[in-house]
């Protein structure tokens, strides 16, 4: 685990509000990534800046207990044109953590990986946290995606 600071970014994505109480973000989640997918969400992004996948958990009640958003997008350059259905959000710039997960996507690496993090004694801020979906996740039996969590300096 390393810390990196991060200039703010935009996204602009699908998004759910969810809760890891009673599961709900286990139904919620591959629920959202199963309509980015099927909807090809990201061909409807104006303005990216890449076409690496961001899975940002933001707007934190409380803490990973509480419910919070998560958002499936793209980086783009600015605000100004959110298509109908998707969502924007100012990604604030900070200090994170970053982890990094690698194995097989079906086989729950990104999952294990949080857990692990939740049972990490960390100082985090719980403005944003997020995934990083790039060209090493693209091989489901040897991906690798990089986990950021923002932390209090």
């Amino acid at each position: 685990m390393s810390t990196i600071a991060f200039e703010p970014f935009y996204i602009v994505g699908l998004a759910v509000r969810t809760t890891n109480e009673n599961e709900q973000a286990a139904t919620d989640i591959p629920k959202l990534w199963g309509e980015f997918q099927s909807e090809n969400i990201p061909a409807k992004i104006p303005n990216k800046t890449s076409n690496t996948v961001y899975c940002v958990y933001t707007d934190y009640e409380k803490d990973f207990t509480k419910p919070y958003t998560t958002i499936l997008g793209c980086k783009v350059s600015d605000l100004k044109a959110i298509p109908e259905g998707l969502t924007g959000k100012l990604i604030e710039g900070g200090t994170y953590l970053k982890f990094t997960a690698k194995g097989k996507l079906t086989e729950g690496i990104v999952i294990n990986e949080w857990v692990k993090i939740w049972n990490t004694k960390l100082e985090r801020s719980y403005t944003n946290d997020f995934e990083v979906y790039d060209e090493k996740a693209q091989d489901p039996d040897n991906a690798e995606v990089n986990i950021f969590v923002g932390i209090i300096p």
